[in-house]
């Protein structure tokens, strides 16, 4: 079977790894990938967002897994299925769920699905009379996609009313041409994954991510600084009520709707003392999410996307997930979320790729004119480790950070994981 990947982030390069070691796979090849994942794929410089140039290129594939939430949201899974090229993933209506927070918000209200109280606003007077019936602190969010960093936790009325200002002044460009206000939430955050085939939904295991960029979950948003998985404190228990009160009810609205979800739904959830509540949806794997699930997962994963794909999950038998726990820490360019330079070399991967219970899968890397892997992007490595405990992961992470990667203008998050620790 030839399969093509669409991405090029940490968590494509850990979806590359993980289809490359599936008996199915004849010929893997991923749009554009970067000089990580050239390691265990062909990579053609075709971007994923040039939904033509996918289109053309997938002529000739029997699968295609489409990788980031982009395009998703520009139709790349619709125009395929008018090609009849079977892919994995939503189509454009049903990637709404991500591409629009306040489409997802309103979807909840309508499902009963628990979420957040909150409020939609298309310009700055509304969203101040909005603020009035809310007491701080204030949830501030793009309504479109803002690759991770649309969302402002405002502890004060004057910090939300100054965000509210940016916002509405492009701060995120069309993104935040709408914003949504919620209240803020407490209790412990889940990253939970489910695999729907429009019907029936597959339940896959939880990962707690860390959004900040500086310990102590200090500083701004990011993509995610790190991840691990399992969560203690979310077992059986907890996966059966969230796909009771989360997961299927929203299977069966988005068919109710006349948009059935074929795909990962990826739900962002604050486990409440009233139970699990939407943060927010995602129509994707996360980032660093997929590349602590990818190390767990022992089942083959393409045995998965094709009963999806197909319609066929209710036969398809249950993942198996090896119970050693896993990290993954992120490596970033010293400036990140913020402005940050390109180019710098990176020393020491060969070696700490061939360490035990070790995968790197890259993010933003490419290769200079003498064949050095440099830093092509915000953030650039992922440090993957598993161990018997989540203790002996972390430390065997950093371990691999601060002795074998020879990197002076990356940094990394140093507590990673410490909500469990």
């Amino acid at each position: 079977m030839k399969v093509l990947l669409a991405g090029s982030g940490g968590r494509e390069h850990a979806l590359a790894w993980k289809i490359s070691q599936s008996p199915k796979v004849t010929r893997l090849v991923c749009a554009p990938g970067h000089a990580g994942i050239a390691q265990v794929a062909e990579c053609v410089a075709v971007k994923a967002d040039d939904i033509d140039g996918l289109v053309a290129l997938a002529t000739g594939f029997d699968f295609v897994v489409v990788g980031p939430e982009q395009p998703l949201a520009l139709g790349l899974v619709d125009k395929l299925q008018d090609k009849n090229i079977r892919v994995f993933g939503p189509n454009q209506a049903a990637a709404q769920l991500e591409s629009s927070k306040a489409f997802a918000k309103d979807f909840c209200r309508r499902y009963s699905i628990p979420t957040a109280d909150y409020g939609v606003s298309e310009d700055l007077e509304s969203a101040l009379e909005f603020l009035e019936t809310m007491t701080a602190p204030y949830v501030v969010k793009a309504d479109g996609l803002a690759a991770g960093k649309g969302v402002v936790i405002a502890e004060t009325r004057d910090t939300a009313e100054a965000e509210l200002g940016e916002y509405f002044s492009g701060k995120f460009g069309k993104a935040s041409q709408r914003v949504v206000i919620e209240e803020f939430m407490t209790g412990q955050e889940i990253s939970f994954f489910a695999i729907s085939d429009g019907k029936n939904a597959l339940p896959l295991i939880g990962a707690q991510d860390h959004k900040r960029a500086y310990n102590g979950d200090k500083g701004p948003n990011t993509g995610g600084m790190g991840a691990y998985s399992p969560v203690p404190g979310f077992g059986e228990l907890e996966r059966d009520c969230v796909m009771s009160r989360i997961i299927q009810p929203t299977m069966d609205g988005m068919a109710r709707d006349g948009h059935p979800f074929v795909g990962v739904l990826f739900a962002g959830l604050m486990m409440t003392s009233g139970g699990p509540k939407v943060i927010e949806y995602n129509v994707r794997f996360g980032d660093p999410e997929c590349q602590v699930l990818m190390r767990r997962l022992d089942s083959d994963l393409m045995d998965i996307l094709l009963a999806a794909e197909a319609g066929e999950l209710s036969s398809c038998e249950p993942p198996t997930w090896s119970k050693d726990p896993v990290v993954n820490v992120v490596l970033a360019t010293r400036g990140y979320p913020g402005s940050y330079e390109k180019g710098s070399i990176i020393r020491g991967l060969a070696a700490a790729s061939n360490m035990g219970n070790v995968e790197i899968f890259h993010a933003g890397t490419s290769k200079n004119a003498s064949g050095e892997i440099i830093a092509a992007g915000g953030r650039v490595l992922n440090v993957t480790t598993s161990g018997k405990t989540l203790g002996e992961a972390v430390d065997l992470a950093y371990s691999v950070i601060d002795n074998n990667i020879d990197w002076p203008e990356g940094f990394s998050r140093r507590d990673i994981g410490c909500h469990a620790l």
